[in-house]
């Protein structure tokens, strides 16, 4: 059995092939594709091809076998300037050569040195990926407490607000105090009359008070 060769893309699918898995009758049918688990922190994964290694976020220019042009400590702003002048001199003898000797050797050779500088500089920049993932989260936690902060002092002004008013009703109510026997302030309690009969007829001993008072009235 012969062995196949595995092809595999550098770029994502289209749009389409992800947009057809995601339409609403399969979401709602439970068919849509779930998103793959993250890696766990010794797994090893594929991505294009490519192996990664979760224990390390960004791979090293040695473990991808291209010359490393930077020193080990630096100072990155120095070094990204240093790179930038660096390309910008050896594009400048690129230019020189494809005007006097388009077919010297030297071409080659000017143009894979300038690759070399674009990827050093790739590299010196993703290096700043995790504290740039960093301060997007700093800046998006901030935003979401200024935000809850906000939303705290506004419930707190409406909360007094409506203190005010419950307040000012209670205020403006009558006085229905009344003094008690010791002195003490109580409340005057009305009652309705037909709800008093309506309450008294409910009583088991209403019924018999009525008959004695029929019988002391038949008596006289």
């Amino acid at each position: 059995m012969s062995n196949q060769e595995t092809q595999v893309s550098s770029l994502p699918m289209p749009p389409e092939r992800y947009i057809a898995n995601y339409t609403e009758e399969n979401i709602r049918r439970n068919r849509a594709p779930r998103p793959p688990p993250p890696p766990s922190q010794h797994e090893v994964y594929s991505m294009f091809g490519i192996q990664y290694n979760n224990d390390e976020m960004i791979r090293s220019l040695e473990s991808q076998n291209i010359k490393r042009l930077i020193p080990i400590h630096f100072d990155r702003r120095k070094e990204l300037k240093k790179l930038n002048h660096s390309l910008l001199v050896n594009f400048l003898d690129l230019i020189d050569f494809l005007i006097l000797n388009p077919d010297s050797p030297r071409r080659t050779e000017k143009i894979d040195d300038i690759s070399l500088l674009f990827v050093n500089m790739h590299h010196l920049l993703n290096e700043f990926r995790p504290h740039q993932a960093r301060e997007t989260l700093r800046v998006m936690m901030e935003m979401q407490k200024r935000q809850r902060v906000e939303t705290a002092t506004r419930f707190q002004k409406h909360l007094e607000r409506v203190r005010e008013i419950v307040n000012t009703a209670f205020s403006a109510l009558p006085a229905l105090l009344d003094e008690d026997e010791n002195g003490g302030a109580r409340v005057k309690s009305e009652v309705d009359p037909l709800e008093a009969n309506a309450a008294a007829k409910n009583d088991p001993s209403y019924q018999h008070d009525r008959m004695l008072c029929k019988l002391v009235d038949a008596i006289e």
